[in-house]
């Protein structure tokens, strides 16, 4: 990073780690996509030496770096490594872009219209794995603390309950929040929505969106109009000047942030998906939305996602499902998502012809019902190896 830019060589090396499961199979079938858009949008100036799983040092060496899915044990065993990388190398942004790629088998009527961009807070939340365990001695000194500050009596069965702590900062908020409006305004997006449960949740969730209209207040107000100050508008000079306003905001094509419930979101995004553009919200919201919307469109094994610091520059791009045991060495296993962040990871290194190349050919793939089980009837499936082999020819033609 130098003075907030990635600097990219024409030969940068890029880590990877294939995961386990499907991840060295769809891994096989990625790969020689990524490199075959990488030669024709450059005409072999540009190339990515690959280097095999590195360690955490490596990584923060490198910046840059993708991965397959990995296990993360329920209720037992390590914590999950997903969460671990995100932690130790301070990835606060996951940036999920939901786009729909006409022939994918959707659920709902139009999923056509479920054009989103999720920035979902990735260090704090529930996950920062702060817990204490039933009738332990950490459970013990949280009730006595909870009995000293009369709360004590909120808990339904103090003796039996176990604890997990949720930790949301004005700092981890904004920074997040940033990244969003800063995509937005980028990408020409029209509207941010921050979503949360600051109804119920007043001090974490309900800061999180505070500390979020704040920071764009403070550092966008020329550039971004927020509901709390188009508000305090129409109180103090009626609601006609309040609609003049955001019509002007909107024709000079100011973003326009918004926020809300999470469970309304949820009902919204199936009525109206196309009342929304980027949605930034906390850890555990986002964990469970943007799989959400990522069914609407056809599911995970079309979703690409990341984790970035873009601060620092340092960023993991990832495929967004699991390992998928059952289907290891069958040929079944979906590369799309590994091979859609890679595109998203050829767009972050400013390559963004490559990402272009890969993400026309997935296209015409899935519009040729030409790929693998998950998205075509069987009869016309592709096995893992020939649909990467389609999409490498189709990049070339």
């Amino acid at each position: 990073m130098k003075n907030n830019r990635l600097m990219v060589p024409e030969h940068p090396e890029i880590p990877y780690l294939q995961g386990n499961g499907i991840g060295p199979e769809i891994w096989q079938a990625a790969q020689p996509v990524l490199d075959a858009a990488v030669r024709r949008a450059y005409q072999g100036r540009c190339e990515i030496e690959w280097l095999p799983q590195q360690t955490i040092m490596e990584l923060k060496r490198h910046l840059v770096a993708i991965k397959g899915p990995m296990t993360t044990p329920v209720g037992t065993g390590h914590r999950s490594i997903n969460v671990a990388l995100r932690q130790t190398l301070d990835l606060y942004a996951c940036w999920r872009p939901v786009r729909y790629f006409k022939g994918a088998p959707s659920p709902v009527k139009h999923p056509e219209r479920v054009c989103m961009d999720v920035f979902r807070e990735n260090t704090e939340d529930i996950y920062a794995g702060i817990e204490a365990a039933a009738q332990s001695s950490a459970a013990q000194s949280l009730k006595k603390w909870l009995q000293e500050t009369s709360q004590l009596n909120r808990v339904r069965f103090p003796n039996t309950a176990a604890f997990g702590i949720k930790p949301i900062s004005k700092e981890g908020s904004q920074r997040l929040v940033q990244s969003a409006v800063d995509y937005a305004l980028k990408n020409h997006r029209h509207y941010l929505t921050l979503v949360h449960k600051g109804n119920i949740m007043k001090e974490t969730e309900g800061g999180f969106k505070k500390w979020g209209y704040q920071l764009i207040d403070q550092k966008y107000a020329k550039r971004a109009l927020t509901m709390p100050r188009l508000d305090k508008i129409k109180k103090e000079q009626g609601e006609a000047v309040a609609q003049q306003v955001l019509q002007q905001a909107q024709t000079q094509g100011m973003l326009v942030v918004n926020d809300i419930i999470c469970d309304n979101f949820f009902q919204q995004a199936l009525l109206f998906p196309e009342h929304f553009d980027v949605v930034a919200t906390m850890n555990l919201n986002g964990d469970y939305l943007s799989d959400a919307l990522a069914a609407q469109v056809g599911g995970l094994g079309i979703a690409p996602g990341s984790n970035i610091n873009f601060q620092t520059g340092c960023a993991i791009f990832e495929a967004t499902h699991g390992t998928a045991p059952q289907l290891t060495g069958k040929g079944l296993a979906n590369p799309t998502s590994l091979i859609l962040s890679g595109a998203m990871m050829m767009e972050y290194l400013g390559w963004r012809q490559a990402a272009e190349l890969i993400r026309k050919a997935v296209a015409q793939a899935i519009a040729m019902q030409k790929a693998t089980s998950d998205l075509v009837p069987a009869p016309a499936a592709l096995s893992t190896s020939q649909y990467g082999q389609l999409l490498v020819e189709l990049i070339n033609s």
